[in-house]
């Protein structure tokens, strides 16, 4: 029997049927098949520009062989290295494939129809996605405005008091994408102290690698002293795995055998977690990864800057850049030059745009076309 379309609408549960799905960066592939492009620069998705680590691609390679098998569903070497190397028990570590893995598994645990989620207004567009799904209620905080603390940056006191008795769930994005803002360790730690028990506060260190201020805080010591945290991790960044999506969370024994019932089982595939085993040794390319970054970053920020144009500054391997009027005509013009950038209206900037941090001439070529756009 045919049905219309609104019929299947309907079926849907209440949080999805209005859901916008999440818009990733444009593929490289796909900008050159619909302009007729050659040689387009991806400057996007926040990917590291070296590519993988060396020691990572040989464990990957080395793994192809096994890929008949399931992967190990525990992850239990990768399990193990990570609690190593955060001095926790291995019961505290939870795989994803991604930290965007994790962040939905929180929610399914621990958010549903009656319960809260807080978060900044700028904060990661994937958790107000999680949190509708589970047909949970979002509130959000509007952040600072200039007068008290980084333009665009998480407004800790207005997050606080948004939490109310059907808060479950608090996410907080350090370093914050798309604005690359930063909390200090004296500012979250109180915050953190300040929830009441009946909440979880996820901490998203999406970019902690790439972070240089002495300030900034490492949230897995706080463990120990905060059972209702929860810090997030990925490989996709300063690793260079993003093509293999996998990431971590670290949190209380309790929380993470919670967030392990609802695991899906093999979510990290056996080359991933091989790679990203590997790209844990391998401290020579991280060091290379982060110096790179900083060098690029001053290049970008010191060509925007003779542009003309303003910028948030960053502590991650990308800049938010304030064009001074609607960005979608700057975003395609670039397109057009053969560069891809992230604009960022979906995140209620329509006259930003977010530029990761590529290699050197990268960096250059985007600066010509930008200069050229503006022009």
């Amino acid at each position: 029997m045919a049905q219309t379309d609104s019929h299947y609408q309907e079926l849907a549960v209440p949080g999805v049927r209005a859901l916008q799905p999440y818009q990733p960066g444009k593929p490289v592939a796909e900008l050159e098949r619909d302009y007729g492009i050659r040689n387009a620069i991806k400057l996007a998705s926040n990917e590291n520009p070296l590519g993988p680590g060396p020691l990572a691609i040989a464990a990957a390679q080395a793994a192809l062989g096994e890929i008949t098998r399931y992967p190990e569903s525990s992850g239990y070497r990768l399990t193990e290295r990570l609690a190593r190397k955060h001095a926790v028990s291995p019961a505290c570590i939870t795989l994803g494939n991604g930290s965007n893995d994790v962040l939905d598994m929180i929610a399914r645990v621990f958010l549903g129809p009656g319960s809260e989620a807080v978060f900044s207004r700028h904060a990661f567009a994937v958790y107000p996605i999680v949190v509708q799904a589970v047909g949970a209620t979002a509130r959000v905080a509007d952040p600072h405005d200039g007068t008290r603390g980084p333009v665009y940056g998480h407004d800790l006191a207005a997050m606080l008091a948004l939490v109310g008795k059907d808060t479950r769930v608090v996410f907080v994005a350090n370093p914050n994408n798309p604005t690359g803002t930063w909390l200090a360790a004296d500012e979250l730690r109180e915050f953190v102290g300040n929830l009441p028990e009946h909440v979880v506060v996820v901490v998203d260190e999406a970019y902690f690698e790439y972070v240089a201020q002495p300030e900034y805080p490492d949230t897995v010591q706080w463990l120990s002293d905060c059972p209702g945290l929860v810090v997030t991790r990925t490989f996709s960044k300063a690793y260079g795995l993003a093509g293999l999506r996998a990431g971590y969370a670290v949190s209380s024994p309790v929380v993470a055998e919670l967030l392990n019932r609802v695991r899906h089982p093999f979510n990290v595939n056996s080359i991933a977690q091989a790679a990203a085993l590997a790209a844990l040794d391998d401290t020579a390319y991280l060091e290379k990864t982060i110096r790179l970054n900083q060098e690029g970053m001053q290049q970008l920020v010191s060509g925007i800057s003779g542009l003309g144009l303003s910028w948030t500054d960053s502590a991650g391997n990308f800049v938010m850049i304030d064009s001074g009027r609607s960005a979608a005509g700057i975003y395609e013009g670039l397109l057009r030059e053969g560069v891809i950038v992230r604009p960022v209206a979906n995140y209620g900037l329509p006259q930003h745009l977010r530029v990761t941090v590529g290699l050197p001439e990268e960096n250059a070529r985007f600066l010509r076309a930008l200069e050229k756009v503006l022009a």
